[in-house]
């Protein structure tokens, strides 16, 4: 059962991001900065509400502290985002392709939401895994190329390093619970 919790779960993140990566591909019409400040914040925020409920129903200290990072630094990431919105005078633009980030994140949540233990464990470990590769390759082959606004962009790549140093530390967390 384990194993096949986790892979609906991976699955779901996944189907997410083989949404926004299709909904945003140059064959589509390119989002523009609204839209993409819009994805932006909905990925985070759907990270950011994986991250609490992790970090109240995980068993293992190492991924409730995971979570409490993933809280952290996806919070501050918003702010920024929020901020730059403001200063620029952007009002982030919903997308079908936000739409179907903030769908699929609702059904990734309730999939977690009736697991509990060492099964919730490697549930979300293994979400964040598929997630963050999912984001990473996204922000970086369609929402940076797409971006006009040097600031936004500017944003969009200091979130980089970041994104990559969680999902190094959620394949470690990953091998760890794998054993």
């Amino acid at each position: 059962m384990l194993k096949k919790t986790a892979l609906i779960v991976t699955a779901a993140a996944l189907a997410a991001f083989t949404t926004v990566h299709a909904q945003t591909s140059t064959a589509a019409a390119a989002p523009n900065d609204a839209q993409i400040a819009m994805i932006a914040v909905v990925a985070d925020s759907v990270d950011i509400d994986a991250g609490k409920m992790a970090a109240k129903k995980a068993s293992s200290k190492e991924v409730k502290e995971f979570a409490e990072t993933m809280v952290r630094d996806h919070t501050a990431v918003n702010a920024k985002a929020t901020a730059l919105a403001k200063k620029l005078g952007v009002t982030p633009e919903e997308s079908a392709t936000s739409k179907s980030l903030k769908a699929d994140g609702d059904k990734m949540m309730a999939k977690l939401e009736g697991l509990s233990g060492a099964e919730f464990d490697k549930a979300y470990v293994d979400n964040e895994v598929s997630y963050h590769a999912a984001v990473i390759g996204v922000v970086t082959n369609t929402l940076i190329p797409n971006t006009k606004n040097a600031e936004l962009k500017s944003l969009l790549e200091s979130a980089g390093p970041i994104f990559t140093s969680h999902l190094e530390h959620a394949k470690q967390l990953q091998t760890s619970l794998n054993k």
